[in-house]
């Protein structure tokens, strides 16, 4: 008879281009909140507010796909750069 690999989930095929995202996404919040904090001194931020809680949505959102997932990978970078 006929014998067939099972194909590995999509889902599976996915897991380190979703960790990238996340790892991205976490450096773009980062980035928005330091802004944030350097320029609402200075006057009305709301715009600066909002872009920052966006990227933190963002961030969020791929964060609990991969918890949902249960995509355990590597270490951020940034645990590396101190």
């Amino acid at each position: 008879m006929f014998f067939f690999k099972k194909e590995p989930p999509v889902r599976s095929q996915y897991n380190a281009v979703l960790l990238d995202d996340i790892d991205t996404a976490k450096r773009s919040w980062n980035r928005a909140a330091e802004t944030e904090e350097a320029v609402v001194d200075e006057g009305d931020g709301r715009e600066l507010t909002a872009q920052s809680e966006l990227e933190r949505q963002k961030y969020m959102l791929l964060f609990r796909e991969a918890k949902q997932r249960n995509v355990r990978g590597r270490l951020q970078p940034s645990v590396f750069d101190k």
